[in-house]
Order: structure tokens, then C-alpha cells, then sequence
């Protein structure tokens, strides 16, 4: 892993029991990489339903200090009113922040072209960091690893490939990532809570047995048509929300 100049860094500090969903503390570690850094992270990836959001959060020295006092950390130790509450903090004090949102049915049409989730994350982070260099500038980017190095290197643009860029993996123990993190997260909550209101039912988060059968109502109700507009289509939970479907359709008396 590449080197940065030594500085100081900070610890998150720790929020209250019934905010985090871990049963260990997740804290971000201190950082060896510059004061003036950017992060990235994604939100919505292993989720069937709702958008995938990707978030860059841009921070100099004291801005990271504040967002450590918070308690900033991986939005997945954190429940859903608190990560609300925290990145309604970092966008109040005006700290830097881009978001790329890539709904449901966008997101099945570059799929479909991709054929690669990766590729589809790496234009996802790539466009962040774009969005970001445009409001200010930084010594570092850190992105969360998910794949080939090359593949967000690739996708840059020109103001993009003028910056360090860094991947690591649990890219989130650096306080930077973890604000992305939370960012992403509380726009992919909203948004799934809005297509939730504008269908007029429940659309349950993750991919578990809840998410099938929230599926396979759907295609009961509306039809497959509308499933694709709120569903990451390429899931396994396609195919298991067609046979539950399909089930409670021959079960019904003629």
C-alpha cells in the first residue's frame, strides 16, 4: 500500500449503546495520511431495493477534528436515526460533500451495458470525486477497495487523475471514508423511503427472505414492469420474488 507523509489523527468518539447496531465500538483509527483529504464510500450495493449512492466528503484538519467529536464512524455500526442525525451535522457546518445517486431503473440499464457491479461502482466513485474537485481541493483521495485498483483510476477524469488516489480496504477506519459513508447512507435511506411512499408499500432494506416476499407482492399487484423500477434486477431476489409469485397465484382458489 502506497505511503503518505506522517500527521497527526483522530479517533471517533464514542456514541451511545443503542446507537450502534455492532457489538463491538466501531471507531476510525488514526490517520498517517494529510490533514487536507477526501473520502468515498457507497451506499445501497447489497441492497435489492432502492438506489446506489456513492458519496465523497471532503475535510481539511479541524473539519476532521469536528466530525470526530460527533462520533462519525461506518454508517453500518450506526442505526438509521443516527446517521441521519450525523450527516445532517457535516452537510449544517458546510463541509464538502458530493453525491452520485444511481436509481433503480439507471441502474439496471448500466448494469445491463457493464455486466460488471465493480465497473458500475468504480463511474460511481470516479463522478463523486469529479463533483468534489469541483467545490475544492485536496492533497488525498481515500477510497473504500472493492475491487482492481485500475478500475476508479480508469474511470477518472481529467480533474481526478491530477490527485493521489489511495484504496484500502475497510477504507471507513479513516474518518473522511466513514463521513462518506454516512452521507451515502442517509441519501439512500431517504430515497428508499421516498420510492416506498410513492408505491405505496413497505420496501424493506437488504436482500433477506422480507425483501422476497416484499418483491414478490409487487409483482401480485403492479406486475413485473414496476418491480424493475424500484429493484437492483440482476439480484437472486428476482427469480426467488417470480416463484413466490407464482406459488400464491396456483394457491389461490379458481
Amino acid at each position: 500500500m502506497p505511503r503518505a507523509r506522517s500527521v497527526p489523527g483522530h479517533s471517533a468518539s464514542p456514541v451511545a449503546a443503542d446507537e450502534i447496531h455492532s457489538s463491538q465500538r466501531a471507531k476510525t483509527t488514526p490517520s498517517p495520511y494529510p490533514a487536507s483529504r477526501a473520502g468515498t464510500d457507497e451506499s445501497g450495493k447489497g441492497d435489492y431495493f432502492g438506489p446506489l449512492v456513492v458519496a465523497a466528503v471532503a475535510a481539511d484538519f479541524g473539519q476532521t477534528v469536528q466530525m470526530s467529536d460527533w462520533g462519525i464512524a461506518d454508517s453500518k455500526t450506526l442505526s438509521d436515526t443516527r446517521v441521519g442525525k450525523l450527516a445532517r451535522q457535516i452537510t449544517d457546518a458546510a463541509i464538502p460533500v458530493a453525491v452520485v445517486t444511481i436509481g433503480p431503473e439507471r441502474y439496471n440499464q448500466m448494469h445491463a451495458q457493464m455486466k460488471n457491479l465493480n465497473r458500475l461502482l468504480a463511474w460511481g466513485h470516479a463522478r463523486a470525486i469529479e463533483n468534489l474537485l469541483e467545490k475544492t481541493t485536496v492533497d488525498l483521495i481515500i477510497a473504500d477497495q472493492f475491487g482492481d485498483e485500475s478500475l476508479i483510476e480508469r474511470a477518472l477524469l481529467e480533474r481526478g487523475r491530477q490527485v493521489r488516489l489511495l484504496q484500502m480496504p475497510r477504507g471507513e477506519r479513516d474518518i473522511v471514508v466513514a463521513a462518506a459513508s454516512v452521507i451515502a447512507r442517509a441519501e439512500f435511506l431517504r430515497r428508499l423511503a421516498q420510492l416506498s411512499e410513492d408505491l405505496g408499500m413497505p420496501l424493506p432494506k437488504g436482500a433477506g427472505a422480507p425483501v422476497d416476499q416484499a418483491a414478490a407482492n409487487i409483482i401480485a399487484r403492479l406486475g413485473e414492469p414496476k418491480l424493475a423500477t424500484v429493484s437492483k434486477w440482476h439480484f437472486k431476489n428476482t427469480a426467488k420474488a417470480r416463484a413466490l409469485a407464482m406459488r400464491t397465484d396456483a394457491d389461490r382458489p379458481r
